[in-house]
């Protein structure tokens, strides 16, 4: 529970709804109803188990932001509990209302537990994976697709490592669940590309193409965009990512629509590889940029618009 001051409301509550949703308890030591919803609120928050956090404001000690809220919700009394989430209040309800009408107003805003728990250990994976420990993440990750089938973002991150790892036979029973979805889901088709460009350099029958015999036929023709591609899927699959990007804008560069836009379409799927987990912001700021994907997401602009 958080005491909400002038000072702390702007990283409390607007900014520390980002991450988990805040239900905003405004009271005052005078209000009788307001002493009954207290501890109600306290166990509540208890019981969800993180899912949300409960912060309380004193009506009288913080007039400025108590009154503002209830002139946008055109509320007159308290109690007045309201629920913050991605930095901006959402919903509101007046009075000590019982506790069961309490977790239905709850319920209406927050993650379900299971959706909670997966999305806390996608959390955690990527603070593993900051701190060096594949291993950690890799569990987390596996833990966080388990407990949320439908969490798309676990499951790429979760297919992505495995990748990165070597471990394309695991991915690939990861990835089965969603293989319906890459026609809609357009990071999952990136990670079918990335899975076609391994399997590729690593055919199970025949033996793997060299690049050099991709060089020797660009050598000889540079158009021959055929090759191109195919070095770039070898650089794709050895993740050697800039470099696979560059020789699919040479292709850009000469043919923008080469195959049915073949070039630009692998080299966005390379973009949605690489590119770092946001940074969770405040509403209304913008998580900065990774710079090598700024960098070739400008070069595509450039090309593609030329």
């Amino acid at each position: 529970m958080i005491d909400i001051t002038l000072e702390n409301f702007q990283s409390e509550l607007v900014e520390g709804s980002v991450g988990t949703p805040v239900l905003l308890d405004i009271w005052a030591e005078w209000c009788g109803p307001c002493k009954q919803l207290g501890p109600v609120l306290e166990k509540l928050e208890v019981e969800y188990g993180g899912r949300f956090t409960l912060a309380k404001l004193d009506a009288d000690k913080v007039p400025q932001i108590s009154s503002q809220l209830s002139e946008m919700f055109g509320v007159r009394s308290i109690p007045f509990c309201v629920m913050f989430k991605d930095g901006h209040p959402v919903d509101g309800f007046v009075g000590a209302i019982p506790a069961e009408k309490i977790r239905e107003f709850l319920d209406k805003h927050l993650p379900g537990a299971d959706e909670a728990e997966a999305a806390s250990e996608e959390a955690a994976a990527q603070d593993a994976l900051a701190e060096g420990d594949t291993v950690g993440a890799l569990e987390k990750l596996q833990h966080a697709v388990a407990t949320d089938p439908a969490n798309d973002d676990a499951r790429f991150d979760y297919i992505k490592l495995l990748l990165q790892e070597g471990r394309v036979d695991d991915a690939k029973v990861a990835f089965a669940p969603v293989i319906a979805k890459t026609g809609l889901v357009r990071r999952f088709d990136a990670l079918q590309r990335w899975m076609d460009a391994i399997d590729f350099a690593a055919p199970v029958t025949g033996a793997a193409p060299a690049i050099a015999e991709f060089d020797a036929k660009i050598a000889a023709n540079k158009r021959d965009f055929d090759a191109r591609f195919a070095r770039a899927r070898l650089l794709m699959a050895a993740q050697r990512w800039t470099d696979a990007m560059d020789e699919l804008l040479d292709i850009l560069m000469r043919d923008k629509s080469w195959s049915e836009e073949l070039a630009r379409k692998t080299y966005i799927a390379i973009l949605d590889v690489i590119e770092p987990p946001k940074v969770k912001v405040a509403d209304g700021q913008i998580p900065p940029d990774d710079p090598v994907v700024a960098t070739y997401r400008r070069r595509l602009s450039s090309v593609v618009l030329s």
